[in-house]
């Protein structure tokens, strides 16, 4: 793949453990049709030929909403996850089987202590939605976004993080093509102060 790569003062610093929104968006910024669904995604090319597998071996906790999850319910007959995962939801949902699946509701930085603890050396992955991501963003604990841009518009749906990130303003660290189908955006997020 040919890809744009940073100088080396972009990633000086850079942790060795990072909470990533890692998801795929169409041209005009919506991860989800309306009414939740990903069947625009799938026809616009393979995942394997994406950075996910790769992504996926560094990831060691993840997060979802309740949205996501349900779609996950409804569409994946067999958890693909072997990390434990947080479900944040404010209604009763039920298990899947053979899943590490915590249900919390709440303040997201509790909840990412534990995901640290779980995680180890290895990242957390913020699944989506885009309001959860935002309330990670709200709390100063996201620090990368890479996001899938398919060749598709929706015209409505779910947008991909609905916040006003504009000062600081995030950083584009590597951008790839992944055939007809995809550019694959990565983006540092700058420290700022957590919202009150």
């Amino acid at each position: 793949m040919r890809g744009y790569h940073p100088p080396s003062d972009l990633t000086e610093g850079a942790q060795p453990m990072k909470t990533q929104y890692y998801t795929a968006s169409s041209l005009d910024g919506f991860i989800a049709t309306e009414d939740h669904s990903l069947e625009w995604l799938f026809p616009l090319g393979d995942i394997n030929d994406t950075g996910y597998p790769q992504f996926i071996q560094g990831v060691g906790a993840l997060a979802m909403g309740a949205s996501t999850y349900e779609w996950m319910l409804r569409h994946v007959p067999t958890w693909p996850y072997t990390q434990p995962a947080w479900v944040f939801s404010h209604r009763e949902l039920a298990g899947m089987a053979g899943a590490e699946i915590r249900f919390v509701r709440g303040d997201v930085r509790p909840v990412h202590e534990a995901m640290k603890r779980a995680a180890g050396e290895k990242n957390i992955w913020l699944v989506g939605g885009g309001d959860l991501v935002g309330q990670f963003h709200d709390a100063g604990l996201l620090d990368e976004i890479i996001v899938q841009v398919g060749s598709v518009t929706l015209g409505a749906g779910q947008p991909l993080l609905p916040r006003r990130i504009v000062s600081p303003s995030l950083r584009l660290s590597e951008a790839k093509f992944v055939g007809p189908g995809f550019a694959e955006l990565s983006y540092s997020v700058a420290t700022a102060k957590p919202n009150a």
